[in-house]
């Protein structure tokens, strides 16, 4: 049964992600303020099939505040980068070049707030995404990063990329961990029984040293392995 509803998933989301893309040229002629009212509604689109269709519960553990943040997220599979948005204050998506220039969806990402990251060029990357935070800062938008730089599986627990404290020093803003277990139940085509958890870490101030802003922060967004660790 999980099996055939994956497969129903996979057909519906996608296929209505084709649909919001389709239908968002229309809904830009109305402005910046609608085209991000569309983008949220296809984030709930996108958590009625997982709660519903899948039936695997998402749960919350704190709540994200308002405001301008520097938002960290453990990254384990598709999930959170909607559901932090669909609970977030219209936040700006630090994501890989890759998915920016996608046809069509790329164009949509655009037009919500993205800061594209190409890994590959080095340190003008990184000029580019400090420009692009500082101008998110600007206009009171928190910035997502998954500070850990890409998807990690279960129980996987990486050092940071070097992009988040350079981000973090520039942008001064306060950092809000999230900790997420997505991998579980969401990573890949073939979904399993279970449920998504997120946990809201305590807010770690702006201005600390970079050590510790990193070894905070990867604790923080880790929470659920080192549990893991601790049960074993």
């Amino acid at each position: 049964m999980m099996r055939l509803r994956s497969l129903l998933f996979a057909v519906l989301f996608y296929g209505g992600t084709v649909y919001y893309v389709l239908s968002s040229f229309l809904v830009a002629l109305a402005g910046t303020p609608a085209m991000r009212r569309h983008v949220h509604q296809w984030t709930r689109y996108h958590h009625w099939l997982v709660t519903r269709l899948l039936r695997i519960p998402i749960e919350w553990e704190g709540e994200i505040p308002r405001g301008c943040w520097l938002i960290a997220v453990k990254h384990q599979a598709e999930a959170e980068t909607l559901e932090v948005v669909r609970r977030g204050d219209t936040p700006v998506i630090v994501l890989k070049r890759e998915l920016s220039d996608t046809p069509g969806l790329g164009w949509v990402m655009r037009r919500y707030g993205v800061i594209p990251v190409d890994r590959e060029a080095g340190a003008k990357a990184l000029r580019e995404m400090l420009a692009a935070g500082k101008a998110a800062k600007a206009v009171n938008r928190a910035v997502v990063i998954y500070p850990e730089g890409t998807r990690t599986r279960v129980g996987d627990m990486p050092p940071l990329r070097s992009g988040f404290a350079g981000l973090y020093r520039a942008l001064g803003l306060p950092v809000v961990p999230i900790a997420v277990d997505s991998g579980r139940a969401m990573a890949g085509l073939m979904k399993r029984p279970g449920r998504i958890r997120f946990a809201v870490g305590e807010t770690i101030p702006a201005g600390l040293r970079r050590d510790e802003i990193e070894a905070r922060v990867h604790a923080a967004i880790n929470r659920f392995e080192l549990a893991a660790e601790d049960r074993a």
